[in-house]
């Protein structure tokens, strides 16, 4: 199976799922060509991964002109009505106004590119994560080329501008969709017909749980630690606020926060308002390696956010057997149990976040008990393997036009029935 995985932005920092998904696709032998609209900074290069995939990754912008409009009339000339019709598409599935109408244009051109590359690779099926700007893209190129396309919905921002990108549409021309939870399913049914969500999928983010060694919970408790976007909107504030508050009673606590973003000047200023500039260290994006190391050096992982899908983050921590504290959103209760692997507190909420830490800072063996569970969830729910079974299994009966279940089967059994259907 020869499939092209196509994002906005790849590989970066703040998706390793997305690139351990295509590894694991390829250690099944499926030839996986990846690309992506935009090239990635240097500054999300921060281990071996990533620069192995930006080596191999074909960027469509910045286009080469002479191979934009080589691109486009091939297609034009060799079907021209197909080529029509990708236009009208293109224009009915615009967003309003001067602006929208511009953008548009770019998606259109950037899709002819896209289709023109898939089909000189002799590429059979596009899969495309995020719904957004990247998602347009794919399904125009996929008219334009005339091949297919599925994606992954991850939430929950495409939910905000549901009508704006269309989410519609892409559901309906879709030979599949991959859907990261229940919840996400839910919103994906709400703007398509009922005969299309037998092809609405549930397949989980996942990690590989061998990577992860159990932490020890034997030790006196002092460390936070937060892996993530600095941005307003992940709750940062509300876990800033929240130290100020145990500070008094703890006041060796420390709390890591990995990662970058646009807000990070402001939460400085915030920190040091607070006057907990001994008390939080930012320390910028690190790799995956990196952020396992800090793991081991965890007592309690805190992800506030007012918005999220199912944080992969989340997954890593609980598959290190680090208990954890997040905000009941979207589908994080389907990964947290409360009060089984980590607690699960209202969003915004500064008091019931700091009650909560503090009850794991103060109690050895409920972290140790709510750490072994979490990673007893990660194993049977969210473990990449198995998720990747499912998205492989998903994608190959589909593609032999056959639908499989809303959570497909990993059996051993079933997986070697599908390769041998397959190969046949």
């Amino acid at each position: 199976m020869r499939i092209a995985y196509l994002t906005g932005e790849y590989p970066r920092a703040t998706d390793t799922f997305i690139q351990r998904e295509v590894m694991a696709l390829r250690d099944r032998g499926v030839e996986v060509h990846t690309f992506s609209v935009r090239r990635t900074g240097d500054e999300h290069i921060v281990g071996p991964e990533q620069k192995a995939e930006r080596d191999r990754t074909f960027y469509i912008l910045p286009p080469n002109p002479l191979n934009l409009i080589l691109a486009h009339l091939t297609l034009l000339l060799s079907s021209p009505g197909r080529y029509l019709r990708a236009l009208k598409l293109a224009w009915t599935t615009r967003q309003y106004g001067l602006k929208g109408n511009l953008y548009q244009l770019f998606y259109f051109a950037e899709a002819g590119i896209l289709a023109q590359q898939i089909r000189n690779r002799q590429i059979q099926h596009l899969h495309n994560h995020i719904a957004d700007s990247s998602c347009t893209v794919a399904m125009l190129a996929a008219e334009l080329g005339g091949f297919t396309y599925s994606f992954t919905l991850h939430g929950p921002y495409i939910f905000f501008e549901p009508y704006r990108w269309r989410l519609d549409e892409k559901i309906k021309r879709a030979l599949f969709v991959c859907c990261i939870s229940y919840f996400c399913r839910s919103q994906a049914m709400l703007f398509s017909p009922m005969d299309k969500w037998e092809r609405l999928h549930i397949i989980h983010c996942g990690v590989n749980p061998d990577l992860f060694d159990l932490v020890s919970h034997d030790r006196s408790s002092k460390r936070l630690l937060y892996v993530g976007r600095l941005a307003a909107n992940k709750g940062l504030p509300i876990l800033l606020e929240s130290l100020a508050t145990l500070k008094s009673a703890h006041p060796d606590i420390l709390l890591t926060v990995v990662g970058d973003g646009s807000d990070r000047v402001a939460l400085e200023r915030m920190t040091a308002q607070l006057g907990l500039q001994e008390r939080v260290k930012f320390v910028g994006y690190k790799s995956q390696a990196e952020v396992r190391q800090y793991l081991q050096q965890t007592d309690v992982f805190v992800l506030p956010s007012f918005a999220e899908g199912v944080p992969v983050v989340l997954m890593e921590a609980m598959a290190a057997g680090v208990p954890v504290v997040a905000t009941q959103i979207a589908g994080t209760s389907e990964l947290v149990e409360d009060g089984i692997g980590g607690y699960l507190v209202p969003p915004g909420d500064a008091v019931s976040l700091a009650q909560r830490i503090e009850v794991l800072l103060t109690d050895s063996q409920l972290r140790a008990k709510f750490g072994a569970s979490g990673r007893l969830k990660v194993e049977k729910d969210f473990n990449l393997d198995k998720e990747v079974d499912r998205l492989y299994r998903v994608m190959t009966s589909a593609l032999q036009g056959k639908v499989e279940a809303i959570r497909p089967n990993t059996s051993e059994s079933a997986i070697e029935d599908l390769q041998k259907a397959s190969s046949a």
